[in-house]
């Protein structure tokens, strides 16, 4: 994994300019095109099921090139780097907020989207994007706690079960600044989004605790290392605990007392798209009901289309990972946008990863 995380959301304004980003068209109308046959993707890895895309090029004739990232801030860097190249983006809800504020993404056209109704009405028009004028949820998910319950036999409930010098050399977790530091604010006390000079200090020896003990730092495919066995324990996103909950029981899911974050993953279409009514044609079939439960059949994370959901076995709907009791769900937090505190948290992390003292 490559990422910029010296590159704060502030600055994406003045970045994207010098790119000489400029606007397209949007689609015309529902279902047509007059594009050339080419969508080009760039997203999350493990997300869209390589069969959902033959499909829908079989069905349209488009044919998808698909590129993967494993941070926003990867997704950020290369679109400042050169944005025309990708036509359908999945920004995370704080990553939509800071390419809003930065002019950066073209308005959709809701007229191309008329499968948009089955949402759950709790994920439309959400804070970080009111009416969805720029973004559509694809996937939403939970960061929490994934445990093999073989190898670890005392209770978890929160992070301070996890990082504790008993599990040393046996803990994964993801390799984001954001989501690490998310994880010491709430054992601080504090909310998810209080970032600022003074709670950065505040949690820097917890993370100076609690990062010598990390084996292994993966956004990618964090499940891999505990069904190999290499580690016992791991925080990281609920799609990858889900699946290896279906594969084995052992691996228990806990959502962390001192609280956790919602993500929710969503399509958008940069300024500098290429083929956006393609994009159009391609938001528009993955919410499809039959197409986004394929999606929740290859990846079980918490499903937003509701029409979708409802074609869920029982078996998929129990997934402790996958769909949290409601009054769980209720209580968590999603990101906001930190614009110049976004740089002072991967410098805070990164430094103590490397085995400095931060800043």
């Amino acid at each position: 994994m490559k990422t910029l995380r010296s590159l704060t959301l502030l600055a994406l304004p003045f970045l994207l300019a010098a790119c000489g980003g400029g606007s397209q068209p949007a689609a015309s109308s529902a279902g047509a095109s007059n594009e050339e046959k080419k969508l080009n993707i760039f997203c999350w890895a493990e997300y869209i099921p390589q069969g959902v895309i033959d499909e829908f090029s079989k069905e349209t004739g488009i044919q998808v090139s698909v590129e993967n990232y494993a941070s926003n801030e990867e997704l950020i860097g290369k679109l400042v780097a050169g944005g025309g190249k990708y036509d359908l983006i999945q920004p995370s809800e704080y990553a939509i907020e800071a390419l809003v504020k930065a002019d950066q993404l073209q308005p959709l056209n809701q007229q191309a989207l008329t499968n948009l109704g089955n949402l759950a009405p709790e994920f439309r028009g959400m804070p970080f994007d009111p009416g969805n004028k720029y973004s559509v949820p694809f996937m939403a998910g939970f960061v929490g706690i994934c445990v093999n319950t073989d190898k670890i036999k005392t209770p978890v409930t929160g992070f301070a079960d996890v990082f504790t010098p008993a599990n040393k050399g046996r803990i994964v977790i993801l390799d984001d600044a954001r989501e690490i530091s998310s994880w010491a604010l709430g054992q601080a006390g504090l909310g998810i989004n209080d970032v600022n000079p003074e709670t950065l200090a505040k949690i820097k020896p917890i993370l100076e605790k609690w990062l010598p003990l990390v084996k292994v730092y993966d956004s990618d495919s964090p499940k891999t290392a505990l069904k190999n066995g290499d580690v016992d324990i791991g925080v990281f996103w609920s799609g990858e605990a889900a699946i290896l909950y279906n594969d084995n029981k052992k691996f228990g899911f806990v959502l962390p007392k001192e609280g956790a974050h919602l993500f929710v993953d969503n399509m958008a279409i940069p300024k500098t798209a290429t083929h956006p009514q393609n994009a159009h044609l391609f938001i528009n079939y993955l919410l499809r009901p039959e197409v986004s439960k394929k999606i929740s059949d290859a990846f079980p994370y918490y499903n937003p289309n509701s029409a979708a959901r409802s074609l869920l076995s029982a078996d998929q709907l129990a997934n402790p990972a996958s769909y949290p009791p409601a009054q769980e769900v209720s209580r968590m937090q999603t990101f906001r946008d930190l614009g110049e505190q976004a740089a002072a948290i991967d410098e805070l992390v990164t430094k103590v990863k490397a085995g400095g003292k931060g800043k």
